[in-house]
């Protein structure tokens, strides 16, 4: 547990992280390369052990992409979704599914073999993150370094600040535009759940009970919403069952998840709702082009690479505890 100081301290940080207006004026100091003199190889040693890893388990690799999210929404990217503790962001309800924190470890390990207390487990994140994209037949891009370590985590705060799937449009703006991200990058990003899986009760109130008027949430295809009921049923539903969020090409980081919300097949609130809102439409159906958003998701996680950054303080030597 943080002591009162250090929560203290923390709120404020994440206050000034919600009132700032550009995710680029958070720091001026990352950079493109960033180890090409203090640790010319981490990057490969990195990607190396990253692609070793989650090739024992392509989940693993939407698990990392998806762990930048949830570590950068929370006080800023400073690897705090790694620590260890009763009380930390890994423990939160809203991380009970996140993975590939071994595979952390793992890269973490073989960087230190070569470069001792050099690169950040902040910057092994978002370099772990662009190198599960490409493992999953995605495009890469360049990965800005620089980022320092947090040394305080705090369950409470990962559930008060992480966007929940049953948001809908406005509430996403604004979830996002608080990190200084704009609506466009927040649609760019959401395309990340080409990949990876999600859980019955995170999607159960769009199968059931839904209105006075549908029982079922109608922006929800009918053929996948029977087979989702048969997956989910109520009341007794399997919290561990695992449903694709794109099940066109699951497994493929490519555009078919915007293909997915034409279809109407967004598995969440979140991602149907970005079809359904005529503030979000225009942006799914330009990202239907792969090429697009090859090139734009690069261009959206450099920019959420960027919220809340410390470029001063500790590299931690063990990504799951404080140095001593």
């Amino acid at each position: 547990m943080a002591n009162p100081k250090s929560l203290l301290l923390y709120f404020i940080v994440t206050l000034l992280l919600r009132t700032s207006v550009d995710a680029q004026n958070y720091v001026t100091e990352l950079q493109d390369n960033f180890y090409h003199s203090s640790c010319p190889d981490a990057e490969s040693v990195i990607q190396k052990a990253v692609f070793s890893e989650v090739d024992k388990n392509l989940k693993l690799a939407a698990g990392l992409i998806r762990m930048q999210f949830h570590d950068c929404f929370v006080g800023g990217c400073d690897a705090s979704v790694l620590l260890d503790g009763n009380d930390t962001e890994k423990t939160a309800h809203v991380n009970q599914h996140l993975s590939g924190f071994e595979v952390i470890d793992v890269a973490k390990e073989a960087v230190e073999a070569v470069c001792p207390g050099v690169v950040s487990c902040a910057d092994i994140i978002a370099f772990a993150a662009r190198d599960s994209t490409i493992r999953l037949n995605g495009t890469g891009w360049a990965v800005q370094g620089g980022r320092k370590d947090g040394c305080i985590s705090i369950a409470n705060v990962a559930e008060d600040e992480l966007p929940p799937p049953t948001f809908n449009v406005s509430q996403l703006i604004d979830s996002f535009a608080r990190r200084g991200l704009s609506k466009e990058q927040m649609v760019i990003l959401s395309g990340s759940h080409t990949v990876g899986v999600g859980h019955c009760d995170k999607f159960i109130e769009r199968l059931y009970n839904f209105s006075e008027n549908h029982s079922t949430d109608p922006s929800l295809n009918s053929t996948l919403a029977a087979q989702l009921k048969k997956d989910c049923p109520p009341r007794t539903f399997n919290t561990t069952v695992e449903i694709f969020m794109d099940v066109l090409t699951p497994g493929q980081f490519d555009a078919n998840y915007y293909v997915g919300l034409t279809k109407r097949e967004g598995l969440f609130t979140s991602d149907q709702s970005l079809f359904e809102d005529s503030r979000t439409n225009d942006i799914v159906k330009s990202l239907i082009s792969e090429r697009t958003f090859e090139l734009e998701f690069g261009r959206a996680m450099r920019a959420m690479g960027a919220v809340g950054v410390k470029t001063e303080g500790p590299v931690r030597l063990n990504c799951r505890k404080n140095n001593a």
